[in-house]
């Protein structure tokens, strides 16, 4: 799904008027639509509910959603932020319409002082917000602005018309700076805007944020930015394997890491990349580990294949495994191969990792230890890159610092700029992992992944997510973007399950292993044709989960 700026978004609704003829009052009519059915299905306790409009078409979405909301038995009370006497095109139209509702107050709000004469609305069940959407431009003020503290003032949670009032359409960060409105659902049309898949839209991050299709025809959405959402490469997902398919059919990955000395080690990681790969349905996986660790990674699955690495005095891997024969048997059959997890960093394990990529041409993802020792040899990731070589780099904001020769708050000030511009100049594919993960592709194209919660900021959240990401690319080596997207878009879905039935405080990072079932059957989209960019349908959640496990 492709993301359009405000500046798109507005052409998408002109083209779609101008050239396939559907009104902009029936965009607005099926706006209203799709809002008051969504609001009934989720928040089905609301029998009072208040509109916040303001006076431009996003409060004409309002004025009929209320209409429609009321003409259903709700008792609705409408604060028009302003005098009618402004209003113009589609939104006049929908305040005309709304006179002749039923059980519907109406009332104008001409002063700041106005807003606490309505201090009972203030108490309803349900208040939507549809005083400023997709063509504010920053600052608040004025009305809207004592709107913002009214709202403050209530408990009733808040559904939002295309953004919370404050967000600018535009904005690729994380959290605004500037007063907004709080959310806890929020609904738009068409098409995502970037804030809508960068920005933390809603009080908590599980709290829907959907997509709610209108009349706009694909060739209408025509966009230059660059931003995709990574959801929709889970369509990969969803295709049923073939009846005479054998494992040979969807790859062999190759994990190499871990150590294992006196002096402590990592085998763990290797194990949980190892997990993630098989789990993500590779046909095969082998872990190549530093044999003071065999033990405990042969102990841990019976189907986990193993490869014993010469270790050097640290328990890590040593450059005495690169010689001609043996990467040779090391590396034969191999589809994809993960490099790093808990691979340590000497000397010896350096020379290890450079050799191995140097000796090798299959897919790689390389992550961890294997990126900082990466990084410290400047045009190595071009080297390894020029003869089309699929290079996949999955680091956190402190390696990306080191990778780009930068800081870390420069990266985390600037996440979208700083990737897109790393992928297209190495030619590698980037996962820049934290909130709203980032996959940004050597021809400049980047998506953001919507999934995840806190609860998997825990050690060995990476090491799970580079073995998806392997165990996915092995499958789909010939649409490696999509492979990608679609891995971190599972990981992070993998997890939100989790915690939606425990807590994400106590989440390990392996208990969303268990979930991949769930996750690979999930749809984003409904059958309404609601696509959920953040939060969980209820035919998704708790009430389809109950049903499994009556079942």
């Amino acid at each position: 799904m492709r993301v359009l700026s405000a500046a798109e978004m507005q052409a998408c609704d002109r083209l779609t008027t101008e050239r396939f003829g559907v009104s902009s009052m029936q965009l607005m009519r099926s706006a209203a639509a799709a809002v008051a059915a969504f609001a009934r299905e989720q928040f089905p306790f609301a029998k009072r509910v208040t509109v916040l409009c303001g006076r431009g078409n996003n409060g004409g979405d309002g004025m009929m959603t209320a209409r429609l909301l009321a003409d259903a038995g709700l008792e609705v009370t409408v604060l028009l932020l302003g005098s009618p006497d402004g209003l113009k095109g589609d939104a006049a139209n929908a305040w005309r319409e709304l006179q002749s509702a039923r059980n519907c107050r109406r009332e104008l709000i001409g002063t700041e002082a106005d807003l606490s004469q309505y201090a009972d609305a203030r108490t309803a069940d349900l208040i939507v917000d549809a005083v400023l959407g997709t063509g504010f431009k920053p600052p608040l003020k004025g009305l809207a602005l004592a709107a913002l503290e009214w709202v403050k003032g209530s408990s009733a949670p808040v559904l939002a018309i295309d953004l919370p009032t404050g967000w600018p359409a535009d904005s690729t960060q994380g959290r605004s700076d500037a007063p907004v409105f709080p959310a806890n659902a929020v609904i738009t049309f068409t098409a995502p805007k970037p804030a809508h898949v960068f920005g933390e839209l809603t009080r908590r991050w599980d709290q829907p944020v959907v997509v709610a299709p209108i009349g706009s025809p694909d060739e209408a959405m025509i966009s230059e930015v660059g931003i995709e959402w990574a959801g929709s490469s889970q369509r990969l997902l969803h295709s049923p394997r073939k009846a005479d398919a054998n494992k040979g059919n969807f790859g062999h990955v190759l994990v190499v890491g871990g150590s294992f000395g006196s002096a402590g080690g990592k085998a763990g990681a290797p194990i949980m990349a190892s997990m993630a790969a098989m789990r993500a349905g590779a046909g095969l996986v082998t872990a190549a580990v530093p044999a003071p660790a065999l033990s405990v990674i042969s102990s841990f699955a019976p189907e986990l294949m193993t490869w014993p690495l010469k270790a050097n005095d640290l328990g890590q891997a040593s450059p005495e495994n690169l010689t001609q024969d043996n990467l040779a048997a090391l590396t034969k059959g191999i589809t994809v191969m993960a490099l790093g997890p808990g691979l340590g960093q000497s000397d010896d394990t350096a020379k290890f990792c450079v050799g191995l990529l140097e000796g090798t041409s299959m897919p790689v993802v390389i992550d961890a230890d294997a990126l900082n020792i990466i990084s410290a040899i400047q045009g190595k990731l071009s080297e390894l890159t020029k003869n089309g070589r699929t290079v996949v780099l999955t680091p956190h904001p402190g390696e990306m610092g080191r990778l780009a020769g930068v800081s870390t708050s420069d990266v985390q000030s600037d996440r979208l700029n700083i990737a897109r511009r790393f992928a297209v100049e190495n030619r590698v594919t980037l996962v820049l992992k934290g909130s709203r993960t980032l996959i940004a592709l050597s021809d400049g194209r980047v998506a953001v992944n919507t999934t995840g919660n806190p609860g998997m900021a825990k050690g060995g959240s990476g090491d799970v997510l580079v073995g998806v990401i392997a165990g996915l690319l092995a499958q789909y080596k010939e649409d490696p973007a999509h492979a990608v997207e679609a891995a971190v878009f599972l990981h992070g879905l993998a997890a939100d399950l989790v915690v939606r039935a425990m807590d994400e405080h106590t989440l390990l990072a392996t208990d969303s292993l268990a979930q991949f079932s769930r996750a690979f059957r999930f749809r984003s989209r409904t059958e309404n044709g609601y696509v959920w960019l953040q939060g969980m349908p209820a035919e998704n959640s708790a009430a389809k989960r109950s049903r499994e496990e009556a079942e």
